[in-house]
């Protein structure tokens, strides 16, 4: 897979170096010992607090350095990607921050984190210095094993013990309330694709309809594979088991993490599944969805949960510095403020009426559209963004809808009815150019009943406000001969124009207007401008049933 980096060996070192240069000057700093030990604290730091220090190993950002900062940890140690830090690393970092107070040392239950933290803190324990550590252990992925992993559900102790230590408690209270929580979480992952290590070979474990239930986060197997299905059912699955292991009668928080590359559009559709299920009934707080404790580039997430009492709310809701935590929020109700009636028709009121050849003609031209989806959203992937297609059929599908509300004996009506109904259906520049269209056609045609001239108008409207021309290789180039063809009063010969215009974007090797104006000539050559073919194919029918009716 590809990435983004200079030489594989400075890839921590280096993104390390981003964090602090794009902290602000005065928030977070490095130790000297650089790039061999690499210890992030707070820059800021008087040692009159107990300390709080975490890490292990990179590819886990913004876990751990992007949550160093007031109110959670006071320092973070990272070893290479997927590596634990060494002895000497955690060490350096206990002794440059812990003062008086002691520190605590928030350990992920992993073999080697353990056991290089915890020979650290012995180590400086037998120098003087008053250190406790803390083992998360949250992972339910494998039942019944005596070491679970600990994964994301860490970062609601980091959050807990910087608020003690924040507030002024002692060693003793700050490690008792972070070890009595870590005891309280349940963590469980899902993912669709395995990681992909910066300069390694790379080779996804998984088929092209599978995906793996109970994973870590350090890109090996999880505990089972499961087949690809709609995310209500993935969600489902995991909350089952992750309900099985808490008590639902109390109240819970929420943390929904993402392991690195699952897109935000697809974490709001999870945060929106979790929180309309019946298991949302145990949360009372929500802390993301966002990247907290990722995989690398990870396509998965998972979810944590804490049982709250009146102290850890207060520790997890309190505000604190570092920006990589997102803050809680409460569980709550989706609210709906009514929106404004639309503006008076430019005809007066409309009142439903039928009139059976506009009804044939809309539903074609509807239905046809429709159909056009898929083959207009190849030809966008090729000069656009894909969605042309998908954009036309969903104005049809609207208007479709709508048809039995259209004053349909009223053409001027229609039109501004078909305008009204774009504008808020069909979206993106299309929607609203069309809008316009209708609308403008609308109010010509209430001033003279001449479709040619009112569609025209439209059209005059429309360039004005869009500033595509004849030659800028849009949907211009199809209905602009069309309409000129349509004042002699033939539908065939405006067909043929549009068709004819449609085929001419083939050779415009530049676009000037729309996403494909940023295109470059090799990949427009022979490919016909999506919104022209969707003119081009409405005209066509337009003559079809225009021809019937005369036969």
């Amino acid at each position: 897979m590809k990435h983004f980096f200079n030489r594989r060996k400075d890839i921590v070192t280096e993104a390390l170096d981003g964090l602090l240069l794009t902290s602000g000057p005065d928030r977070l700093a490095r130790l000297d010992t650089f790039p061999e030990i690499k210890v992030i604290l707070r820059a800021d730091w008087g040692h009159s607090k107990v300390a709080i220090i975490s890490g292990g190993g990179a590819g886990h950002e913004p876990s751990h350095a992007g949550f160093v900062g007031k109110g959670m940890l006071t320092a973070a140690v990272s070893g290479e990607i997927f590596a634990s830090p060494s002895v000497d690393a955690v060490l350096t970092a206990i002794r440059a921050v812990t003062g008086p107070r002691g520190a605590l040392l928030i350990v992920k239950n992993y073999t080697g984190d353990r056991l290089n933290f915890g020979l650290a803190a012995e180590k400086a324990r037998a120098e003087g210095f008053d250190v406790e550590m803390v083992i998360v252990a949250d992972d339910i992925a494998i039942p019944h094993i005596n070491q679970p992993r600990g994964v994301a559900g860490t970062l609601f102790i980091h959050k807990i013990a910087g608020y003690y230590a924040e507030i002024g408690s002692d060693l003793k209270t700050v490690a008792a309330h972070a070890t009595s929580a870590a005891t309280d979480i349940v963590s469980l992952g899902m993912s669709l694709s395995t990681c992909s290590v910066p300069g390694q070979s790379h080779e996804d474990r998984l088929g092209a309809n599978e995906g793996e239930l109970g994973l870590g986060i350090h890109g090996e197997p999880g505990a089972e594979r499961i087949a690809l299905q709609p995310v209500a059912d993935i969600v489902a699955t995991m909350t089952e088991r992750l309900a099985a292991k808490v008590d639902d009668s109390r109240s819970h928080a929420l943390l929904i993490n993402n392991l690195g590359a699952v897109p935000p559009l697809e974490m709001g559709v999870i945060a929106n599944t979790v929180l309309s299920s019946s298991f949302a009934r145990c949360v009372k707080l929500i802390i993301g969805p966002a990247p907290m404790m990722t995989a690398l580039n990870m396509n998965g997430f998972s979810l944590s949960l804490i049982r709250l009492d009146g102290t850890r709310e207060a520790a997890l809701t309190a505000p604190v510095e570092p920006h990589a935590w997102v803050p809680a929020v409460e569980h709550h109700g989706i609210k709906v403020i009514a929106a404004p009636q639309t503006g008076a028709n430019p005809n007066g009121t409309a009142v439903a009426s039928d009139d059976d050849p506009s009804r044939r003609l809309i539903t074609a031209l509807c239905e046809h559209l429709i159909s056009l989806e898929s083959q207009l959203n190849r030809l966008d992937g090729r000069v656009g963004d894909g969605d042309t297609g998908s954009t036309v059929a969903t104005g049809a599908r609207s208007v479709l809808a709508r048809i039995d509300t259209l004053p349909l004996k009223e053409p001027a009506a229609t039109l501004a009815t078909v305008g009204d109904i774009l504008s808020i259906s069909m979206g993106g520049s299309s929607g609203v150019l069309l809008s316009i269209f209708f609308t403008a056609a609308a109010k010509a045609m209430a001033v003279k009943a001449d479709i040619a001239a009112a569609l025209l108008a439209g059209l005059d409207r429309m360039t004005f406000y869009g500033g595509a021309g004849i030659g800028d290789r849009t949907m211009v180039d199809a209905l602009a001969p069309a309409l000129a063809a349509l004042t002699s009063g033939s539908v065939a010969a405006a067909a043929k124009a549009a068709v004819a215009g449609a085929e001419s974007t083939k050779a415009m090797k530049k676009a000037k207007a729309g996403r494909a104006s940023y295109v470059g000539e090799k990949d427009l050559e022979g490919v016909p401008d999506p919104g022209a073919v969707a003119v081009a194919g409405a005209f066509e029918v337009a003559a079809a049933i225009a021809a019937t009716a005369m036969a």
